[in-house]
């Protein structure tokens, strides 16, 4: 690696990236289920940001949990279909953190930062389920997020995911929408993306 080539703990203040996709029961984060969760990392290869590493679990609602029938309707998931393969909450966010942790150490970073599309609705589940299974050693800042809803409005003129997509020349299946893993993966090109352009018209 050259003194010119750009590393991931330098270009973020020492932040790191999770991209994340989660599908939920409904809207409101302090009382609906999460039923399906995808956590990409990032890397630097050739001064240009890739892919790395997914996590990606199915999540059994936890008890109590309200589940809106317009939202299952909406992302077609079975709460409690068996051929899921769902895991407890806390055992997929203890996971998670663990995984996040490790990914986040390797790359000399000191904190991580949830990307996503309309990033404050992500962020707020995930906070709402780790503070709910108390789990004490959070990797996510707890309000500072990277939102490619914001990204994409000033860099693409474009909000909506598929519309961003296709503004970056990125490949999108609306089939396959409103699956977490397909989604956190178009959402990860498309971070790459628009941290990638930025850098070949000259910035950082």
């Amino acid at each position: 690696m050259s003194k010119d080539s750009i590393q991931i703990n330098k270009r973020f203040r020492g932040y790191f990236p999770v991209i994340i996709d989660i599908e939920t029961a409904g809207f409101d984060s302090s009382k609906d289920a999460i039923l399906e969760i995808a956590a990409m990392t990032v890397k630097y290869e050739d001064n240009h940001l890739v892919p790395d590493q997914c996590f990606h679990e199915h999540v059994m609602p936890f008890e109590g949990a309200n589940i809106e029938q317009a939202a299952i309707d909406f992302n077609g998931i079975d709460p409690f279909c068996a051929l899921r393969g769902a895991k407890p909450e806390n055992d997929v966010f203890r996971a998670l953190c663990k995984h996040i942790r490790s990914v986040q150490k390797a790359a000399d970073c000191q904190r991580s930062i949830v990307v996503a599309h309309n990033a404050s609705f992500d962020h707020g589940f995930i906070t709402q389920a780790i503070n709910r299974n108390n789990i004490k050693r959070s990797p996510f800042h707890p309000f500072v997020t990277f939102d490619t809803t914001s990204m994409s409005a000033l860099i693409l003129g474009q909000t909506v995911l598929l519309k961003a997509c296709e503004a970056a020349n990125i490949s999108f299946d609306t089939k396959s929408a409103h699956s977490a893993l397909y989604d956190a993966e178009k959402t990860t090109e498309l971070f790459c993306y628009l941290v990638n352009h930025y850098h070949d018209l000259g910035g950082f």
